[in-house]
């Protein structure tokens, strides 16, 4: 769908002449460039007033609605806290309360629509004229963002509001064992990718059942910004390791938050744990001061003199600061023993959802995740990089030390019980079309295998599934209630435009002269509108994630550089099992040779019941050993999750026909030596 058309197919209604008209824009560089090979001074004074004239129009309009929707919000806050526990009163104010979310979101749409428009107009006239506005006008449009400046306040005020209404002014509190022991919990954690057209949309449909999670509550605004250095050495053995999940595996990172210079820092060990083995991959973390941070890496600092501190401040447990001492020494050792360095940086803002108190569904969902060089000189021997501030987009990066992620990271986190299903709309969010799911997917292995490919020898299952575009059919994820309201409100306007076009092609049908037609070149410009945000066709697009899953189970060569792409194998304790069972079957197969041997070479004077004996003995023992090799290699593949195949079709073959020739030689040494 070209661009014009996808604007008039996407803009809200009732909004309609607020948006910008891409149209009139383009026919303008259509007209100019099909009359003249050139675009004469006059003609880009004329476009750049048109332009300046639509970017005031939608600026008005963005600040009008937001400053109106703020005046509503405040409306609603004072009303809804004024009548708690008349449910007529509040029923009603819920209904105002969608309406306000559903114009919030076409808001943050409309923003994002008229954006982009702007974007593609001025790519296009720097492509068919001789003059570069793209730049100076980007310097203009930034100076006065589109995007709302107070959106993400508005999204937490109605995720009180929401909040509040659930609970009718009071908050439960629920402790982290709310529906019984820990033992009888089951823990997942699946990780989604999620299309920033689709980001908006779902941070309101998750509000209206769990409220965004403020650390700080003396602000009125989450702490988004999260930024942290992970470390590795020249072999990128911890990468290779989290990629490969191998049991035990590592990752370690320093990490702060907020956008300002970090004053502590959080050093934290990631640890990987196999689900066969009955434990739980944990994460482990102490604090420190920035200004200790490269002694502690270097050896220089201990945790000693702050551990004894907070011992006489009895701010801790002995228990608890024995494990931080533990945990201090140990990171410590790795980073000397194995040479780690800084590798790659993750910088996000985080938007997270969760009833306090209450751990049993926890989601996050983080936004303008970059990953950013940080190995060595490019650190300037500090533990990170002192150039890079925590100022997206960072503009002041060359490209090929950044790697700007397309997509929002949606992260869920499920508690429940034993035989219990998660929640409804928890299932309808993963179902929907709003995320896309990408098992394991991980922010370091990615920043690793972009930025520091020259390192790495395997890359994750997902990066070739980059080109793919994610975006699916809408399913409508609003209430009932929203829906109807949405449904009335746009009839009589749909009404009318469906008027307008009817005329509109009727007119077109008469004056066909009046067409503009564009010159040749810029036909394929428009095809280049036609195709998804990451470069496939429509055809491509009903392509998943799982397709990976569907075809090949082996290590896929990479044709470019013959590098290999690991696919995740998922190891059930059953297979570990059932490998042992096998070898417990060829053993015992061994054991009733064997024994049948035995009793062979009891007969006395019989040739050929120690002939036999001999030939059996030397199959039982070729078994044994063939069950021993096969139950190893079989264990090996299974521990280093190869992803097979584990059959073997040669060595069974060779034991039945040795198993054969046994037999045969002992019924004809029988035959030879019996007397007649």
């Amino acid at each position: 769908m070209k661009f014009g058309e996808q604007i008039k197919s996407k803009r809200y209604p009732e909004w309609r002449f607020h948006y910008m008209d891409y149209d009139y824009l383009k026919s303008i560089l259509k007209e100019r460039t099909a009359k003249s090979a050139y675009f004469s001074d006059g003609d880009e004074a004329a476009f750049v007033q048109a332009l300046e004239k639509e970017l005031e129009k939608v600026f008005d309009f963005r600040d009008v609605k937001g400053g109106e929707l703020t005046r509503h919000v405040q409306d609603v806050e004072k009303r809804v806290h004024a009548h708690l526990g008349d449910n007529d009163v509040i029923n009603e104010l819920q209904k105002e309360i969608e309406r306000i979310t559903l114009e919030l979101m076409e808001l943050a749409n409309f923003t994002r629509l008229n954006y982009t428009g702007f974007i593609k107009i001025l790519k296009k006239h720097d492509k068919y004229t001789a003059y570069m506005l793209k730049p100076m006008f980007m310097v203009r449009l930034n100076s006065r963002p589109l995007y709302l400046e107070n959106l993400d306040n508005l999204i937490l005020r109605l995720s009180k509001l929401y909040d509040v209404i659930r609970n009718g002014g009071q908050r439960e509190d629920v402790s982290n064992d709310a529906a019984g022991s820990a033992q009888n919990f089951v823990r997942k954690t699946t990780k989604y990718w999620v299309h920033p057209d689709n980001v908006t949309e779902l941070k309101f449909y998750i509000m209206k059942h769990l409220p965004i999670l403020v650390f700080d509550k003396k602000k009125t605004t989450p702490d988004p910004a999260i930024s942290s250095v992970y470390y590795d050495n020249d072999d990128m053995e911890l990468y290779t390791g989290r990629l490969e999940k191998t049991e035990g595996a590592i990752a370690l990172r320093l990490r702060w938050y907020g956008s300002d210079e970090p004053q502590e820092v959080f050093v934290e060990r990631k640890t990987h744990r196999e689900d066969w083995t009955g434990e739980t991959s944990v994460k482990s973390r102490f604090v420190l001061k920035e200004k200790h941070v490269n002694d502690f890496l270097s050896g220089a600092y201990t945790l000693d003199k702050s551990v004894e501190k907070m011992r006489d401040k009895k701010s801790k447990s002995d228990e608890e600061l024995e494990a931080m001492m533990t945990l201090s020494r140990e990171i410590q050792n790795v980073v000397l023993e194995k040479k780690l360095k800084p590798a790659v940086r993750t910088f996000y803002n985080r938007t997270a959802f969760q009833l306090p108190g209450d751990a049993r569904v926890r989601i996050s969902l983080d936004t303008e995740l970059s990953m950013i060089r940080e190995d060595p000189p490019r650190n300037q021997g500090n533990w990170r990089r002192p150039d890079v501030l925590c100022e997206y987009p960072f503009n002041n990066l060359p490209s090929d030390e950044i790697v700007r992620f397309p997509y929002a990271i949606l992260e869920v986190k499920l508690q429940t019980q034993m035989g219990q299903e998660p929640p409804k709309w928890v299932q309808d969010l993963v179902q929907g079309h709003l995320v896309e799911e990408v098992p394991k997917f991980s922010k370091f292995i990615h920043g690793c295998s972009t930025l520091l490919e020259h390192k790495v020898t395997l890359f994750p299952f997902w990066l070739p599934q980059m080109d793919v575009d994610i975006r699916k059919q809408p399913a409508q994820m609003v209430d009932e209630t929203a829906r109807e309201i949405e449904k009335e409100k746009r009839r009589p306007i749909e009404e009318a435009i469906n008027r307008d076009i009817s005329v509109t092609k009727r007119l077109s049908k008469n004056h066909k002269d009046v067409t503009i037609e564009m010159p040749k070149e810029d036909a394929e410009d428009e095809s280049d509108e036609e195709k998804p945000l990451l470069g496939l066709s429509r055809k491509h697009q009903a392509s998943s994630i799982f397709s990976i899953f569907t075809t090949k189970r082996k290590p896929v060569n990479d044709q470019k550089n013959g590098k290999k792409i690991a696919v995740p194998v998922r190891v059930e304790p059953k297979v570990f099992f059932a490998n042992e069972r096998t070898f417990l079957s060829w053993v015992q197969f061994s054991i009733f040779l064997g024994g049948t041997a035995s009793v062979f070479l009891s007969l006395p004077n019989n040739p050929t019941a120690t002939f036999s004996a001999y030939l059996f003995i030397s199959v039982a023992v070729l078994f044994a050993l063939y069950a021993l090799f096969l139950y190893q290699w079989r264990a090996h593949r299974i521990r280093t999750r190869h992803p097979g195949p584990y059959d073997d079709r040669v060595g069974p073959v060779i034991l039945v026909i040795a198993f054969l020739a046994a037999m045969i030689s002992s019924f004809i040494f029988h035959l030879t030596t019996t007397k007649p």
